[in-house]
């Protein structure tokens, strides 16, 4: 960085305030002509997008995972704060991946992992809709891998 004035890349920090949008803010002062100028820090963000099973892409969106956990957890012993931490177990998950891309399946499996371990009948719920059930022996095959 140089200073906008000068030039010279000499400079000292006067001040640092961290701003509650995630950025931090620095007032500055060159050292060879003595202006002050401010500059600003921030976490740069990407965008998630999800790759449908039809091809399309949508913009990630966690409000969509929430909607599915309480269908699947509706009339168990479930809390929204339990929805909500499961939600952002996901997200996190899926950010920790580095990508700007995911699928679908994607998602729908780090929902499966981590609901199995909060509720094995919202999980048997889920995985009926998100695998596209249409044969009882199909909750046969998945009753067994739950029981083990």
């Amino acid at each position: 960085m140089k200073c906008p004035y000068c030039g010279s890349a000499d400079f000292k920090t006067l001040e640092t305030r961290d701003s509650p949008d995630n950025s931090t803010r620095r007032r500055k002062e060159c050292v060879v002509c003595g202006k002050r100028f401010t500059t600003y820090e921030y976490v740069e963000t990407v965008e998630l997008m999800v790759r449908k099973k039809d091809g399309k892409l949508e913009r990630f969106d966690v409000n969509k995972i929430i909607r599915g956990l309480q269908k699947a957890c509706e009339k168990r012993p479930v809390t929204m704060d339990q929805i909500n931490e499961l939600a952002g177990l996901v997200r996190q998950a899926i950010m920790q991946k580095g990508k700007e891309e995911i699928t679908s399946k994607e998602i729908g499996d780090l929902v499966m992992k981590y609901l199995k371990n909060l509720d094995r009948i919202a999980y048997i719920r889920f995985a009926s809709v998100y695998k596209q059930f249409e044969e009882p022996e199909d909750f046969k095959r998945l009753l067994l891998e739950v029981k083990k």
